[in-house]
């Protein structure tokens, strides 16, 4: 029997391809491809934002060309228009949620731009905005290129006459969210083209921590492929559209200790793997002592007028793994970061069985320490770096600063 929740999802894609043939929300043709032709159909998903309860984006169309090199007003365009523009607010598109942008017909043939295109904030109109978390006010979100020309999407793609090709747009607000020195916030968007074949890493955490903040990320060798927060009713969670291999699924909450699955099998475009059920969710342990913050700069040197920088609190298993406990974007100018909620007592991991529900125990020895951790930080075009131990284990440490060198 699926799992609850995708057992919904995949009921959502189908609904969200009956609407694309519809010519619902899109444009071009409604009835489909046309006499050799084939058809396009784009829909939009994301996984969850750090630090926002809503990122609105409107949408106005999705632009496709077969020329690398084509401009805005170049001829050679082909658009989904969406009439009226649709305000659609990504973290209701977490755990594979997709939001179908609508189908058009293309002719056969290797296109090699995918643009999408926002609708512009006025003054009666807040088109692009978020939400933070715990407040209730919309801040306007500066969205200049996206507007004008386009977010660009590096994504080829091939159209056979009478095929369908079906695009998935994966928004991920968590990185895509930037704080500028005069206090206003702009998006840079990051957006990956994934398959719409469903397949991933279903489970369940306990309903109660709703609220507590949740994070369920799929990572390879300490680094995030994928991220979700559960179901704030049921407490399930899709990690979808994963590539085959091995993942270690982490999950991480207020007040408990992060829990760690090392080794979960993904084993083609369409298996589903569970690590947790319904009637036996994932109950993380409960700290014994309180989690503690790790605050500090990233300098980029030279300077990017508008690069973002990530930074990540680590840790490795005595198995020699390591993993990301948290994960967040720096603000601009200046660079500072804030990685809160780190907790100070020893992970809990299971090794992924098929057999559920999976036994966790507590992993005592990791480096740098228990309640220490290794803070990496990155940014496109610099070379990683990372510094520790950074030790949390009397109290929160502000002021660790890192400089990115090309």
């Amino acid at each position: 029997m699926k799992p609850t929740y995708l057992a919904a999802l995949l009921g959502a894609i189908a609904s969200a391809a009956l609407l694309a043939a519809c010519g619902g929300g899109g444009g071009g043709d409604s009835t489909g491809s046309t006499s050799g032709n084939g058809t396009l159909g784009v829909s939009l998903t994301d996984a969850p934002s750090c630090g926002y309860d809503a990122v609105n984006v409107t949408v106005t169309k999705v632009r496709v060309h077969q020329s690398a090199s084509a401009s805005d007003t170049d001829a050679g365009w082909t658009d989904i228009t969406l009439n009226p523009a649709r305000k659609i607010n990504l973290l209701s598109l977490s755990n594979g949620v997709l939001s179908a942008l609508g189908e058009t017909p293309l002719a056969p043939g290797h296109y090699t731009q995918l643009r999408l295109v926002l609708g512009a904030n006025s003054n009666n109109v807040m088109a692009n905005s978020v939400i933070r978390t715990g407040s209730t006010t919309e801040i306007a979100l500066d969205t200049p290129s996206a507007v004008q020309s386009g977010i660009k999407l590096g994504h080829a793609f091939d159209v056979v006459a009478g095929q369908r090709v079906d695009l998935v747009l994966d928004f991920d607000a968590c990185t895509s969210i930037v704080a500028r020195g005069n206090k206003t916030l702009a998006l840079k968007p990051v957006v990956k083209v994934v398959p719409t074949a469903v397949n991933g890493i279903d489970g369940f955490v306990n309903p109660a921590l709703a609220g507590s903040h949740v994070e369920v990320s799929a990572q390879q060798n300490g680094q995030i492929v994928a991220s979700t927060a559960p179901d704030a009713s049921t407490g399930e969670f899709f990690l979808s559209r994963l590539a085959p291999g091995s993942y270690d699924v982490v999950i991480t909450a207020d007040g408990k200790a992060a829990t760690v699955i090392a080794s979960v099998p993904v084993a083609s475009t369409t298996a589903t793997v569970a690590v947790s059920t319904k009637a036996a969710p994932i109950d993380p342990a409960s700290a014994a002592t309180p989690a503690r913050d790790i605050g500090g700069t990233v300098t980029l040197s030279p300077a990017g007028a508008s690069d973002t920088a990530y930074v990540a609190a680590q840790q490795t298993l005595a198995s020699g793994m390591p993993v990301t406990i948290r994960y967040r974007s720096t603000d601009l100018a200046p660079a500072t970061y804030a990685l809160t909620g780190l907790p100070t007592v020893p992970p809990q991991v299971a090794q992924y069985s098929a057999t559920l529900p999976l036994s966790f125990a507590a992993q005592p020895t990791v480096s740098p320490g228990v309640g220490k951790y290794a803070v990496q930080a990155s940014a496109s075009g610099y070379t990683a770096k990372s510094v520790g131990p950074v030790d949390l284990t009397s109290a929160s440490q502000s002021g660790v600063n890192l400089t990115l060198l090309p």
